[in-house]
């Protein structure tokens, strides 16, 4: 077992301790979780995609065996994926993100004949590290953006004047209080040795600090009639309860089903119209070849990513084996981990709404609490299955200001930096080719470099223009950069020898 760790994998904490253990576990990946069906413009999908994340951990968990300590959650990377994916309905979302695991399982079976010796060596520390490195560092402005963010106060409804070119509106004092109120609760916890408790639950304890802190200056703000006081947005526990005509909504304001999506692409086939606005129906059994075209247009944006985000796949493992001192690219094994990852991903929008990936904010957790014990990952997927349901708690977690959460962020992305950067401890940076490596990635990675490869054109005014493009994620972007950088240099040294 690893120094750091207080469970080890395979470690059964007591019920009760495994319970709150559990539910810090989803406060972790509760926000990203969230954010993506939030950002595509389907927020009524945010119980759905809890339930997903919990199906595809559980799924995931069975294919590594239950030797792998992470929560697989709503992934970032297919936003423009799932952008196209919406034009044509619920269906599309299937199509695309079925095709996406599968491109997980058919490299799984390779890999299952030809071993996992080549990872190391395309992917040696140079890489891996400040790869790891920029997952974390990549994600530091949007933690820090939402620590001054107030959930209470429209933008609009604020003066546009920029301080330091970030508009007033964008900007509240109060908020990055509570954030930071958050973030000093979350490492006083971690780092005090007189109890053991608070330091397998810091952001139990820090969340829940930041909270009250919004809570009290909401509750001044409202009663002082002061906006800029106004930290939390109450609005929509309000309206889970009652409707506008101040009517109770009965059994839905306590139990409410999901939208899975199936069930909604199932809809869709049955009456030839979808509920997302402004989509139209994927196959068209009139029009054969351009119900062909919908679903080429579909794989074409998912195909292209999958293959990407294998990379990022290999990095978090690599990230996690670090921190639970086991390789886990070796047992359970690549091929399994991937496969739990495709499989469970999956599941995972078949029963939630859009494709999962393994959580760096789940690995931070782990790093930070010093908690490794599978069975918390999966009682935290079955937990996230019933509140799924459960819309009271459902939407008191959603309730969370945005500044409590980039208060927890802080911590969780700075420690995947860092773990990131112990990689490259033994790596000599006295030779410039590692020098050179190293610094393509950060810099690429940081700098937010994507590549965009265009897939649709159509014209405007007479000139050809891109309709449409499959984007690579800096991250992803930053590890091709640092592969081919590491190829070419070390090419050029053997020439030299």
């Amino acid at each position: 077992m690893a120094k750091n760790l207080v469970y080890d994998i395979h470690d059964k904490p007591k019920f009760g301790s495994m319970l709150i253990f559990a539910l810090q576990q989803v406060l972790a990946i509760l926000a990203a979780t969230i954010a993506v069906p939030a950002i595509i413009g389907l927020p009524t999908q945010m119980p759905a995609a809890i339930f997903g994340a919990g199906v595809g951990t559980l799924i995931y968990q069975l294919f590594t065996k239950r030797k792998s300590p992470v929560f697989l959650g709503s992934s970032f990377a297919f936003l423009s994926s799932l952008f196209v994916a919406l034009a044509y309905g619920y269906a599309g979302i299937v199509l695309g993100s079925v095709i996406a695991g599968l491109v997980y399982v058919v490299i799984a079976l390779i890999i299952r004949f030809v071993g996992t010796e080549w990872v190391n060596k395309l992917m040696p520390p140079v890489i891996i590290g400040p790869t790891v490195a920029v997952i974390g560092l990549s994600l530091a402005g949007n933690a820090m953006g939402d620590m001054v963010k107030s959930n209470a106060i429209a933008a609009p409804a604020l003066p546009s004047h920029e301080i330091v070119g970030a508009p007033i509106a964008s900007y509240n004092l109060i908020a990055l209080l509570c954030g930071l109120v958050t973030f000093f609760v979350v490492v006083i916890c971690s780092t005090q040795k007189r109890r053991q408790m608070p330091r397998l639950i810091p952001f139990i304890i820090g969340i829940a600090a930041g909270y009250v802190t919004a809570s009290v200056f909401t509750v001044i703000g409202t009663v002082a009639n002061i906006e800029y006081f106004k930290i939390i947005n109450w609005q929509p526990i309000i309206d889970n309860f009652v409707t506008a005509e101040g009517q109770f909504r009965g059994i839905e304001a306590i139990f409410k089903l999901p939208d899975f999506a199936i069930v909604e692409a199932i809809k869709e086939l049955a009456t030839g119209s979808s509920s997302i606005d402004g989509a139209s129906w994927l196959i068209y059994t009139e029009d054969l070849q351009g119900s062909l075209a919908n679903c080429i247009a579909v794989v074409v944006a998912f195909l292209p990513v999958a293959l990407v985000v294998f990379a990022e796949h290999i990095a978090d493992h690599k990230n996690l084996s670090s921190i639970i001192d086991r390789d886990l690219i070796k047992d359970p094994g690549l091929a399994r981990t991937l496969l739990g990852d495709g499989v469970g991903s999956i599941g995972g929008t078949l029963f939630g709404i859009c494709p999962n990936t393994t959580y760096g904010e789940s690995v931070g957790c782990v790093a930070i609490t010093g908690n490794a014990s599978v069975i918390t990952i999966t009682t935290a997927a079955i937990m996230c299955l019933c509140l799924s349901f459960f819309s009271p708690l459902m939407v008191l977690l959603q309730s969370i200001p945005s500044c409590v959460m980039g208060g927890v962020c802080l911590t969780l992305y700075g420690f995947i930096a860092v773990s990131g950067l112990k990689m490259i401890k033994d790596v000599d940076l006295n030779e410039n080719k590692n020098l050179f490596v190293i610094s393509a990635i950060l810099i690429a990675g940081i700098g937010g470099l994507a590549i965009q490869i265009p897939y649709a054109f159509g014209t405007e005014g007479g000139a050809t223009v891109v309709n449409a493009f499959v984007q690579v994620t800096p991250v992803a972007t930053a590890l091709i950069l640092g592969i081919i950088t590491n190829a070419v240099l070390s090419k050029l040294d053997k020439k030299a020898e």
